[in-house]
């Protein structure tokens, strides 16, 4: 089975389109969207080790090394799985509309963030550049944490299949390194289109 096949698993593939929108069409908001005690299950393993909180064990979609399962250890995919499921659990709680976005990545978001007009750009750029300027996935998934809370506040969706590849290659300083690009693209602007609107213009 591909890469691509176990994302699609994912809970936030099993009720957002790939437009999107929530797959389901009909009914109230909150039948459309996961039901809140599986994000409650999922927000439980906030701070967390993967493989701890029992109950997210029927969330997970990453291959498991047989050999390292019976030893009782986790690949960094499947912690940084288990990161992002996280803080979707979080991102989507009581949100009427879908927290995943595919093509989002935290770059753009947090661009999204930075030119609310309820939020204070200093402010903005100082909590990015604690989360760019991590140094560990751990220190990072800590720093995330208060942005996704922010994003939610201003319900800008996320790519969470992005997030989880990016939290994966932040264990490496070579594809940490390309992370921190691309973030940094994104959130300065320069992979927008020249109309993009921008506070104060």
């Amino acid at each position: 089975m591909t890469e691509e096949d176990f994302t699609k698993q994912r809970i936030w593939h099993r009720y957002i389109s790939a437009d999107g929108t929530w797959r389901r069409k009909d009914g109230s908001p909150a039948e459309r969207r996961p039901p809140g005690e599986d994000l409650a299950v999922l927000r439980r393993g906030l701070g967390c080790p993967a493989g701890t909180v029992l109950e997210m064990f029927a969330f997970y979609t990453c291959p498991v090394d047989d050999f390292a399962a019976r030893r009782g250890e986790v690949s960094a995919q499947q912690e940084a799985e288990h990161a992002a499921l996280a803080l979707y659990g979080l991102h989507q709680q009581s949100q009427d509309r879908p927290m995943h976005r595919d093509g989002v990545g935290l770059g753009r978001a947090m661009l999204a963030l930075r030119r609310h007009e309820r939020t204070s750009e200093e402010a903005v750029d100082s909590r990015f550049r604690q989360a760019f300027s991590a140094t560990s996935a751990a220190a990072l998934q800590l720093r995330l944490r208060g942005l996704i809370t922010q994003l939610k506040d201003i319900k800008q969706p996320l790519d969470y299949n992005r997030l989880a590849a990016d939290i994966h290659d932040w264990n490496r300083p070579e594809s940490r390194s390309r992370v921190r690009r691309r973030w940094g693209l994104d959130y300065y602007g320069w992979t927008q289109t020249a109309d993009s609107p921008r506070r104060g213009r």
